[in-house]
C-alpha cells in the first residue's frame, strides 16, 4: 500500500472512532439529526457507534481491512438519510455549524466518505 494511502487510511480509522466514541459521549447531538420516521434514536444511535468504532479498528488489521471497509461503505450509506434530514429539515444541533449551507455541504460530503472507504476494499 502506498505511503499516502496508508497515511488516509489511519486518518479514516482515525474519523470513524473518533465520531463512534461521540455517539455514547453525546448521543443527544446524533439522536437530533435522526429522521423521525426511525424508531428507537437513542439505541440505533449507539448501535452506530459501535460500529463506527468497530469498522475504525477493523480497517486498520491488514486481515479485516477489506471487510471493514465494506461495512463502512455500508454504514454511512445506510446514515446518509440523517444527514439528508438535517440539511432538509434545518435541524439545529448544539457545537455544529448552523448555517443552512454548512448543513448541505455535509451531504455531498457523504460521497467523499463513502469513496474513502470504497478505496480500501481495493487491493
Amino acid at each position: 500500500m502506498s505511503i499516502p494511502k496508508r497515511v488516509l487510511l489511519g486518518v479514516l480509522a482515525a474519523l470513524l472512532i473518533a465520531a463512534g466514541v461521540g455517539h455514547f459521549v453525546i448521543p443527544d447531538r446524533f439522536m437530533a439529526i435522526m429522521p423521525p420516521q426511525l424508531p428507537w434514536h437513542y439505541e440505533l444511535v449507539l448501535i452506530t457507534g459501535v460500529l463506527e468504532i468497530a469498522g475504525g479498528l477493523g480497517l486498520l488489521v491488514p486481515r479485516t481491512r477489506k471487510a471493514a471497509a465494506w461495512g463502512v461503505f455500508a454504514l454511512l450509506l445506510a446514515m446518509w438519510p440523517a444527514n439528508i434530514h438535517h440539511a432538509v429539515a434545518g435541524v439545529q444541533v448544539e457545537g455544529l455549524p448552523a448555517s443552512q449551507t454548512a448543513l448541505w455541504v455535509r451531504v455531498p460530503l457523504q460521497l467523499v466518505l463513502l469513496a474513502w472507504a470504497w478505496w480500501y476494499t481495493r487491493d
